[in-house]
């Protein structure tokens, strides 16, 4: 018989002190979430998905979401967006999006590459789109020699940190459907605004007419892990098709499943995200007063966007990860995780006063 006892050839070849700011996706996994896989372990589960574990989760989704939402997990935020959006868009279709939204500039062209989808951006100054900006591209309904506006896709919270309102997102579905569009959510730290707004899931979603959603997990404390949920079905179909051509079927899905029970049953991921908005609000707090550093955008979820001076970014980059947001302007982007610490934030702003008196 196999001998199952615990242990391990693996060596750890990292600091575990070590901190950067560069992104969410930098931290760990939630201790919680480390002991539900452990949990789901053991045994034989029905692959691909017809195990007990994510039979259960579509009871958790449907209690934050609403009793109609289908739970659909994946490998990762990419793929949860092509997925999703193919699933709104005939072949002909296009979506409207923020000209700095995740599907058009981190994706690596892969809802037109894999998906088929042709973006349609609109400029937008803070992140987010306004029903006065979606009709900058809602338009040649009809014309066949231009790809048909068929959904409008936001971001909550945006890829500037800040986020929109219930009422906004309202405003947009509503305005979306009076077009025959449908609408999507890019929540990859859709708990992040959650928490921020103190509203619960449905509130900015389902009861606000978003018909599908990319719900995030990766960046608030699971291993890996996406979940394509869909809150209108009766527009929204064949998503489990969609996932398997889009090699987005993980075989054994218990192990992703169990992970957002973790997350979603109980309040982790309000945990996660509150305490890693509160960081970012400590860290803006702690750089706004000191000589040279600008903070350029309100601080509204967990990220932090400054302008300093190019070499100071650069020597501080040598003591802890960040990127440039933009390099024509300097501007920086600090982004704060549900295990960044106040100590952290502490030591990074002191490094920054420091760098910044050595200018």
């Amino acid at each position: 018989m196999t001998d199952l006892t615990p242990g391990t050839d693996a060596v750890r070849r990292h600091d575990p002190a070590v901190r950067g700011f560069a992104s969410d996706n930098y931290a760990g996994v939630h201790p919680e979430v480390l002991a539900a896989i452990a949990l789901a372990n053991g045994g034989h589960q029905v692959a691909y998905g017809e195990d007990d574990y994510t039979a259960h989760l579509q009871d958790v989704f449907r209690s934050h979401f609403g009793e109609k939402a289908e739970a659909y997990p994946v490998f990762n935020g990419t793929g949860a967006n092509v997925v999703a959006l193919q699933a709104l868009l005939p072949r002909w279709g296009a979506v409207i999006a923020a000209e700095s939204a995740h599907i058009n500039v981190d994706e690596g062209g892969a809802p037109e590459k894999m998906g088929g989808i042709k973006l349609l951006t609109v400029p937008t100054p803070d992140g987010k789109l306004t029903p006065e900006l979606i009709d900058q591209q809602a338009w040649g309904f009809g014309d066949e020699h231009r790809a048909q506006p068929c959904a409008v896709s936001i971001t909550q919270s945006t890829e500037l940190g800040t986020l929109y309102t219930v009422e906004e997102i309202r405003a947009i579905a509503e305005h979306a459907h009076q077009h025959g569009m449908l609408v999507h959510v890019d929540g990859s730290r859709l708990a992040n605004a959650a928490a921020s707004l103190g509203a619960p899931l449905r509130a900015f979603t389902t009861d606000v007419g978003v018909d599908v959603l990319s719900f995030g997990g990766t960046k608030n404390g699971l291993l890996f892990g996406e979940c394509v949920v869909v809150l209108n079905p009766e527009k929204v179909r064949n998503i489990k098709f969609l996932r398997k051509t889009s090699m987005q079927l993980a075989s054994k899905m218990r192990f992703v499943s169990v992970q957002f029970e973790a997350l979603l049953a109980g309040d982790l991921y309000l945990r996660n995200a509150g305490h890693a908005n509160a960081m970012a609000s400590r860290l803006e707090a702690a750089v706004r007063d000191i000589d040279g550093v600008t903070v350029v955008r309100p601080v509204q979820a967990n990220a932090v966007f400054a302008i300093l001076p190019r070499e100071v970014s650069e020597r501080l980059q040598k003591r802890y990860r960040f990127y440039f947001w933009n390099e024509h302007t300097g501007e920086v982007r600090w982004m704060c995780a549900f295990d960044t610490t106040e100590a952290d934030i502490d030591a990074f702003a002191a490094a920054i006063s420091e760098e910044m008196g050595r200018s």
